[in-house]
């Protein structure tokens, strides 16, 4: 290596250090803000070391000509990382995930036969459950599904091949999805907007609605439901067109 060579190198290096050393605070309000998402198991700590990794990684493939703020950029890369990192721990037992398969498909067969809006009462009947059982599914379905609508799109931040900065989905998906969210009940669509466009926890959107935490969840897992059945839907005339 030349001295020239070297002394960039270093230069790299120091730039990157320097990004790191000011955007740590970032990694633990992103931490803290995830958290409030997610069990009580799963520590903080665990989130922040995972969150320094993907700023890390940040750091030292930032490029100022993307045209976005380092921060952004970051942002991604740190919600990404914890994001994989929970991913691994599997925290949700499988258990989870078949009875929130098995309630989107009851809840798309009640609104398939009957034209409308599904209520509680009848998918948790179409289930053969009681409605404290199909609340605590609710409830449990948007307990795995936390992270955020990546899991729906079928996008992994944690793919180190991603392009944060280019379309994530096919298009026309991006269109269905975002047609559904805007035709689901109005209490639905308004967790829905407050999670993951401002990026509410729970809590916070239950003083919004002057609701419980618990109804919340129920109201988001409830919203999640709806959408994986009518995606379902979706995907299946698509399918069809092929």
């Amino acid at each position: 290596m030349t001295a020239l060579g070297a002394y960039a190198a270093a230069s790299g290096r120091r730039e990157a250090d320097a990004l790191v050393k000011r955007h740590a605070e970032l990694v633990k309000r992103i931490a803290y803000h995830l958290a409030g998402r997610l069990p009580p198991s799963v520590e903080v700590d665990d989130l922040i070391q995972a969150g320094m990794l993907g700023l890390l990684e940040a750091a030292g493939h930032f490029s100022a000509g993307r045209g976005a703020s380092f921060e952004t950029y970051a942002g991604i890369r740190i919600r990404g990382a914890m994001i994989d990192a929970l991913r691994k721990l599997d925290w949700a037992p499988r258990s989870v995930h078949r009875k929130a398969r098995d309630a989107a498909q009851a809840l798309r067969e009640v609104e398939r036969e009957s034209g409308r809006e599904a209520r509680d009462s009848e998918v948790a009947a179409r289930l053969g459950v009681s409605m404290d059982d199909y609340h605590r599914i609710l409830q449990d379905t948007t307990t795995c599904q936390l992270t955020s609508l990546d899991e729906v799109l079928g996008v992994d931040p944690g793919d180190d091949a991603l392009d944060p900065f280019r379309e994530t989905a096919d298009g026309e998906f991006r269109r269905a999805l975002a047609r559904e969210i805007g035709g689901l009940p109005e209490r639905e669509k308004m967790v829905m907007s407050l999670y993951y466009q401002d990026e509410l926890n729970l809590k916070e959107i239950g003083r919004v609605l002057g609701v419980s935490e618990s109804r919340v969840c129920q109201l988001h897992g409830q919203a999640l439901t709806r959408l994986k059945a009518r995606l379902a839907d979706w995907r299946d005339r698509v399918d069809g067109r092929a």
